[in-house]
């Protein structure tokens, strides 16, 4: 074992997320393949066994227990990185049709890898969230978007809004969320047909401080959103 499971089966546990034994087993081999991986490609800094477990699979798993994620649901991971939330989620509940979108290739071809080990097909996207929100096939497509340590509220919510159906869901996973960006991301996401319905605050085990952001999809999003990524950058919306 790579990771200590029954910890994990437990912090999980805690989010309401009950994880089977093959469950189990498959975040053993994320974890292995993930620090071995790692070795040759920079997938993150978070290397140690029981950090892996804490940190990126219990953050990521949290969000069930802070949203209801219906039976077989659209969702997309913008910006997934080593596949954090999506692919920790898709394990969780392989019901769910997950597209995990990254604009780096290389970090793709680690969850391409690591999909046909786990004998899990989630969608994996090589594009930039931008070109992926004026996409037909994706633009207003997902009944649920997140993202994870992707950029400020402001920006992350023009990237994903777009990629969300009118009556889905916005989930952005945040930590140290000050009100400020709280402010102006719901200013953003509101100009983009969100409306912010609350903003959940939990720990996760170790005591590091997470917030959950809802946001429900009231009305399609402008046709001149999202623009260019550098004008994102430049002039975030607010």
């Amino acid at each position: 074992m790579t990771i200590d499971i029954e910890a994990l089966k437990f912090q999980a546990a805690a989010f309401g997320v009950d994880l089977t034994d093959v469950q189990l087993r498959q975040f053993d081999l994320y974890a292995a393949e993930l620090i071995a991986y790692n070795e040759k490609v920079n997938l993150t800094a978070i290397t140690a066994p029981d950090e892996i477990v804490t940190k990126h699979f219990v953050d990521s798993l949290a969000l069930l227990g802070q949203i209801t994620v219906p039976e077989g649901a659209t969702l997309a991971d913008v910006g997934t990185g080593a596949g954090f939330p999506g692919m920790a989620l898709l394990i969780a509940r392989p019901d769910l049709r997950v597209t995990l979108m990254d604009s780096v290739n290389k970090k793709l071809d680690f969850l391409r890898q690591l999909a046909a080990t786990l004998d899990l097909n989630p969608e994996i996207v090589h594009i930039r969230a931008e070109d992926a929100g004026r996409d037909p096939k994706y633009r207003e497509h997902f009944d649920c978007v997140t993202a994870r340590a992707v950029s400020q509220l402001n920006k992350l919510a023009e990237y994903c809004v777009p990629l969300v159906r009118p009556g889905g869901t916005f989930a952005p996973l945040k930590a140290a969320l000050t009100d400020e960006e709280a402010e102006t991301g719901k200013l953003a996401a509101g100009k983009l047909g969100c409306k912010l319905l609350e903003i959940k605050r939990y720990q996760i085990p170790g005591g590091d401080g997470r917030e959950v952001l809802i946001f429900e999809k009231r009305s399609r999003t402008p046709s001149n959103y999202p623009r260019p990524g550098a004008k994102i950058s430049k002039t975030p919306l607010k």
